[in-house]
């Protein structure tokens, strides 16, 4: 019988190829750099080839290794979803993965009413950027601003997405924001989750595109910052009514102009195609199209 290759080895080669980077793997790994450079060397004399090329600053996989990882990794895979399905079938913990946005300003506001509703579910919360792979990641469900379409997943509409724009009541005071053509006296905020401006502005001023391009911008990385920029008065943000639930309550933000511009993304619910999720997952999952 072939003697398998060193599991621990395979685990170290996986997170160096996904990282690209025996530092970012032992990270992950939670060992040293200098451990996974070992496993990886065990991994090499094992197999007789040189997975990589290594430099004073970087290291680079041979083809041998592209192949074989090619090869292995949905072996891989599979080992971690059926070993993780198993270890939380029975279990009342459920891993959700989301945009840092999303958690903080539509799902914290209403964690309370899950914990009133399931009191026995213990929610682990990744609040990331990062499309979070479920076939290989704890995370059971995920919510992901996209246009819904992934053959690899089972997809379920939270809420759709339209632009619209906000800014703090004394900002739209002090600038006469009458109409939408008034914002040529404005700030726009741009957020990489709604980089509308050009759009929003086509459909809903009569504004040149000399006048648009003279308006002055600021550019932020974060909903949450074009947001927090906005509410202190610091200019007009386009962005999605669910992350501003709480300053339109409380009368911090406003909209000043009713035009939105239909947009194809959406938040959407999603988990593995075919995956077997455990009751509490099914409950969370229930939970939050019904809250939605």
């Amino acid at each position: 019988m072939d003697a398998f290759p060193p599991l621990k080895a395979l685990l170290a080669f996986d997170a160096a190829m996904q990282h690209h980077s025996f530092v970012k793997a032992a990270d992950a790994l939670a060992v040293t750099p200098g451990a996974v450079g070992q496993q990886i060397q065990n991994l090499e004399a094992w197999l007789g080839t040189a997975l990589f090329v290594r430099t004073v600053r970087q290291v680079a996989p041979t083809a041998d290794a592209l192949r074989y990882w090619e090869e292995v990794r949905p072996a891989l895979s599979r080992i971690h979803a059926a070993s993780n399905a198993l270890r939380h079938r029975r279990s009342d913990e459920v891993r959700l993965s989301m945009p840092p946005s999303l958690a903080a300003k539509w799902f914290a506001r209403r964690m309370g009413r899950l914990m009133a509703l399931y009191p026995h579910i213990v929610v682990h919360l990744s609040a990331t950027t990062e499309l979070v792979d479920l076939a290989r990641h704890d995370a059971a469900l995920a919510i992901r601003y996209f246009d819904g379409v992934d053959p690899t997943l089972d997809v379920a509409l939270l809420a759709p997405d339209d632009a619209r724009l906000y800014c703090a009541p004394a900002y739209a005071a002090d600038l006469r924001l009458a109409s939408s053509d008034d914002l040529v006296r404005a700030t726009l905020l741009h957020s990489t989750m709604h980089p509308h401006w050009p759009a929003w502005l086509a459909q809903c001023s009569t504004l040149t595109t000399a006048q648009v391009a003279a308006i002055p911008v600021q550019h932020v990385d974060m909903s949450l910052l074009g947001i927090e920029a906005a509410r202190r008065g610091q200019g007009v943000v386009l962005t999605s009514a669910l992350l501003v639930e709480d300053e339109l309550a409380q009368g911090s933000l406003v909209e000043p102009f009713p035009c939105r511009l239909a947009l194809d993304a959406g938040y959407y619910v999603v988990h593995r195609r075919g995956a077997n999720l455990p009751p509490a997952a099914r409950q969370m999952l229930q939970w939050l199209l019904t809250d939605a």
